[in-house]
């Protein structure tokens, strides 16, 4: 679907992203995993097409179709719109303000699919945090895209609504589509999915959790030491303590 080779990204100053390979393909689910700063949404940006490389190239499959999902901290959820209207601005070539029966009609079979049914004349400030994290889902949806791009889809949820976002997130990708999403959270959805990438401005690794998820790989990640667990056979990753009888670190 899309090819990164040798991407280095920068807004005027240093490098955000250097040197990055990266392959997208048919029916991946990949989570982009690092810390703040690490260049996680310049990556997704990348693979978006709205970041441009200062040098490097990125190669996209002719026809691609990509639905895009923002961060839920990042919407004004004041803005005049009902869910429906909302899904609907993915419409891409309409000739006037208002939505035609067609557009109303797929926007509605797009919220039935995501359990939104008989919303679509709700404020979208009226929803639940998961009810709203879906609306957007569904406006990615929407243009029936080959590749959904997420961005922190579970940042400021709680548990319940984690594991159902998780849930409808394999629903899709069993369904066909192909996803790839940023998240911080290492237990509640790295680990979860089939395939990774640890980023910190360069990219640390990449593959199963279990490959991925290390000491040494989230220590370069994270810049600090950390311990994995295998829990029911998934790694648990813990912050590690260093106590007082431990021996101090190599120079």
């Amino acid at each position: 679907m899309i090819v990164l080779e040798d991407v280095t990204c920068a807004y005027g100053g240093p490098a955000v992203l250097s040197n990055v390979d990266l392959q997208i393909w048919d029916g991946q689910f990949t989570g982009i995993v690092g810390p703040s700063g690490s260049g996680k949404t310049t990556l997704l940006r990348a693979l978006l097409g709205t970041v441009r490389p200062i040098s490097g190239s990125v190669t996209r499959r002719a026809g691609l179709r990509v639905g895009y999902v923002p961060q839920v901290e990042s919407v004004d959820w004041s803005f005049p719109v009902t869910v429906g209207e909302c899904v609907s601005m993915a419409r891409v070539g309409r000739r006037v303000p208002w939505r035609s029966e067609a557009e109303r009609a797929a926007a509605d079979a797009v919220l039935e699919r995501l359990g939104l049914g008989g919303l679509g004349a709700r404020h979208i400030r009226d929803l639940s945090g998961g009810q709203q994290q879906r609306v957007f889902i569904a406006r990615a949806l929407l243009g029936e895209p080959d590749l959904v791009l997420m961005d922190e889809p579970t940042s400021g949820v709680d548990v319940a609504t984690r594991h159902e976002l998780l849930h409808l997130l394999d629903d899709l990708h069993e369904a066909g589509t192909t996803i790839v999403l940023t998240t911080h959270d290492l237990n509640g959805i790295a680990s979860h999915l089939p395939h990774l990438v640890c980023v910190n401005t360069r990219v640390i690794g990449q593959g199963a959790p279990r490959d991925v998820l290390t000491p040494d790989v989230l220590e370069q990640t994270y810049g600090a030491r950390m311990e994995v667990l295998i829990h029911g056979g998934m790694p648990l990753v813990i912050d590690h303590v260093p106590h007082r009888h431990d021996p101090p670190a190599a120079p």
